[in-house]
């Protein structure tokens, strides 16, 4: 029995790495309905490229930082108890490389191509795995702190602030740093429209996502014995109010119906082991309407061109999610209880402040030491003739 369980438990997450590692085509996908067609080939190298980066920056540094596991043994070592180990390394290497993957989105269409990928090897190495190691192995004695200031420890399930936040969070500083694309914010005011290349392409994107989310979500029980499938309904009940708000808030407008799902998934992954679906519910909805709201604001107003939205969508609904964890979480609010609002509040700006501190520490070293962006002539002729000397459709042109 105790040879089956582990052989299930290794089906399970094995599975449940293959379920997020398909979400990365959505990454892809995402961002090449979102770019101008000139930079859709770009979107779809980079997302591969920096998932190949990540998985050896962790397998040799991260997973080690995270977890002090490293797997420097025989192949006899590795393969025992039906390798859930190693098996579980795949599982959580798919959450690092989540983070390059959000990133991508907030740069694209100017960045440059080696330059993000050294710095996909730092976030995934050092960046993300010191703050992995504090929330989800209890390194350095911060959730012992935690838990002695307010009662409980800080509580991400599967990943709102870990993963989402943290990622959305170092995307800003890059966004800024790089500046805005050429001709977006014209001299004499006012902004000039760079729409979406392919509706269909986003929304497959959008949909990719979604279905992977209940493997991001579902499966970080990590064993058999530990599934609930309360995780599966409060995500999907987020993944509805997000829709709902952003169809409302965004005016029908498909970028943001779109989004919106992803929004209240993004949200939902830290409490979603504990809220009520009422509660998951009204988590997505507020995460739907606030990425709508501050997607609008930073474009328009602040004039960040943070390209698909990821610091409003992964930066601040994630860090919604971590709060809304604390609030609808409590058995109070109908939640299965073992989380405070303290707590929360304090681990979700904790994760923004390394991710804050860290991007700033990494980009402005990449930026004074090899530049952050292409030049003006290689970003009007587009990622894919300049990086990768094709367009995604040669016979229509690039543009």
């Amino acid at each position: 029995m105790e040879a089956l369980k582990i052989s299930t438990d290794t089906l399970f997450i094995l599975l449940g790495a293959i379920m997020v590692l398909a979400m990365h085509s959505g990454f892809a996908f995402l961002e090449l309905g979102t770019v101008r067609r000139k930079n859709q080939v770009n979107a779809l190298v980079k997302i591969l490229c920096d998932f190949s980066v990540s998985t050896l920056a962790y397998f040799f540094v991260g997973y080690s930082v995270a977890y002090g596991v490293d797997f420097f043994v025989g192949a006899d070592k590795l393969a025992e108890k039906s390798g859930f180990e190693i098996t579980k390394f795949f599982f959580l290497l798919t959450f690092a490389a989540a983070v390059p993957a959000i990133i991508s989105g907030g740069i694209a269409e100017r960045s440059k191509f080696y330059t993000q990928l050294i710095a996909t090897a730092v976030i995934v190495g050092v960046i993300y795995p010191f703050f992995e190691g504090i929330a989800w192995n209890d390194k350095y004695g911060v959730q012992d702190w935690i838990k002695a200031a307010t009662g409980e420890k800080f509580h991400d399930f599967a990943g709102s602030v870990v993963v989402h936040a943290v990622g959305g969070w170092i995307a800003i500083v890059a966004v800024i740093l790089l500046g805005a694309r050429t001709g977006r914010y014209p001299k004499h005011g006012g902004v000039t429209a760079q729409p979406p290349s392919s509706i269909p392409f986003l929304a497959l994107g959008a949909w990719i996502l979604a279905v992977g989310w209940f493997g991001f979500n579902v499966m970080s029980a990590q064993t058999i014995d530990k599934v609930s499938g309360l995780v599966a309904v409060n995500s999907l009940m987020a993944m509805a109010g997000g829709t709902i708000a952003a169809l409302i808030a965004g005016r029908n407008d498909p970028g943001f119906v779109h989004n919106g799902p992803l929004a209240g998934l993004v949200a939902v992954c830290a409490g979603s082991d504990v809220m009520h679906p009422i509660g998951a519910l009204a988590t997505g909805a507020v995460a739907g309407g606030l990425f709508v709201f501050m997607f609008t604001l930073t474009q328009n107003r602040l004039k960040i061109d943070d390209v698909l939205g990821v610091w409003p969508l992964h930066g601040l609904c994630g860090a919604w999610g971590g709060i809304a964890c604390g609030i609808f979480g409590v058995k109070s609010m109908g939640g299965m209880g073992g989380v405070s609002f303290g707590a929360q509040v304090i681990g979700t700006a904790m994760g923004v402040a390394v991710a804050l501190v860290g991007s700033a520490i990494l980009y402005g070293t990449l930026k004074a030491a090899m530049g952050l962006r292409l030049t003006e002539e290689e970003e009007f002729d587009g990622s894919d003739l300049s990086i990768h000397k094709i367009n995604a459709t040669p016979e229509r042109g690039g543009w």
